[in-house]
C-alpha cells in the first residue's frame, strides 16, 4: 500500500483496495477507508465501464459491485448489475419514432439468474404488432444466449454490446431499427441462493 498523507476524518482508519469482480480480471476500483472492515461488507461500489477499461468512450455504462470479501488491505467485490446513464438513453429517443422495451428474466449455464432490460430503438414509429414482433425475437435471442453462456461470458457479451448487436442484427430485419441497448441488468440469484 503506498504511504499517504491521512485528513484528520481518516485517522485511526485503514485504506482498503477495492477490486472488480472475477470477471472483469479484478480491475482496482479505487480505494475507501474503514475503522472496522466489517462495516465495508455488502456495501455497492458503482464505477463506470470507462474506469475499469480505460476507455472513455464506455463512461456512459454506470457499474454495480458489491463488497463480499475483505483481505488484508483489499476488499473484493462481486458483480451486482450495469445502467445506461439516462442522459445516453434519452439521447437515442427520437421524437415519432419507438422504443421497444422489455424486462427479461434468464438462467446462465452456471446458475445464475440475471434480469436484463433491452430496448429497441426503431428508425420510425412502428405498429403494435411489429413492436410485438421485436419483442418476442429480442427475448428469443436473450434466452438462447444465456442458456448456451455461463454468467461470466453472458456478463461479458451484455457489457460490452456484443450482444445488442447480435439483437439489431436479427432484430432489423423485422423493422428498421437504429440501434439495439441493454439498458439494464441486475443478477437476482447466485447459484446456491434460495429464491426469494
Amino acid at each position: 500500500m503506498s504511504s499517504r498523507q491521512v485528513s484528520k476524518a481518516g485517522r485511526g482508519k485503514d485504506w482498503y483496495t477495492v477490486l472488480a469482480s472475477q470477471e472483469f480480471d479484478r480491475a482496482e476500483l479505487g480505494e475507501t477507508p474503514a475503522d472496522e472492515p466489517e462495516k465495508l461488507l455488502d456495501r455497492t461500489i458503482v464505477t463506470t465501464l470507462g474506469e475499469i477499461t480505460d476507455d472513455f468512450g464506455e463512461n456512459n455504462t454506470k457499474m454495480k459491485f458489491q463488497v463480499d470479501e475483505i483481505g488484508s488491505d483489499s476488499v473484493y467485490t462481486v458483480f451486482t448489475g450495469h445502467e445506461l446513464t439516462r442522459d445516453y438513453v434519452r439521447s437515442l429517443v427520437r421524437r415519432g419514432t419507438s422504443k421497444v422495451d422489455d424486462v427479461i428474466v434468464v438462467e446462465t449455464t452456471d446458475g445464475y439468474e440475471v434480469e436484463v432490460q433491452p430496448s429497441a430503438f426503431a428508425a420510425k414509429k412502428a405498429d403494435d404488432s411489429q413492436e410485438k414482433a421485436i419483442r418476442a425475437r429480442v427475448r428469443e435471442i436473450v434466452e438462447e444466449k444465456a442458456e448456451e453462456s455461463t454468467f461470466e461470458e453472458f456478463i461479458d457479451a451484455v457489457v460490452t454490446g456484443r450482444l445488442s448487436s447480435a439483437l439489431y442484427s436479427e432484430a432489423k430485419k423485422i423493422y428498421p431499427l437504429r440501434r439495439i441497448e441493454i439498458e439494464k441488468s441486475d443478477v437476482e440469484r447466485r447459484p446456491g441462493e434460495a429464491e426469494e
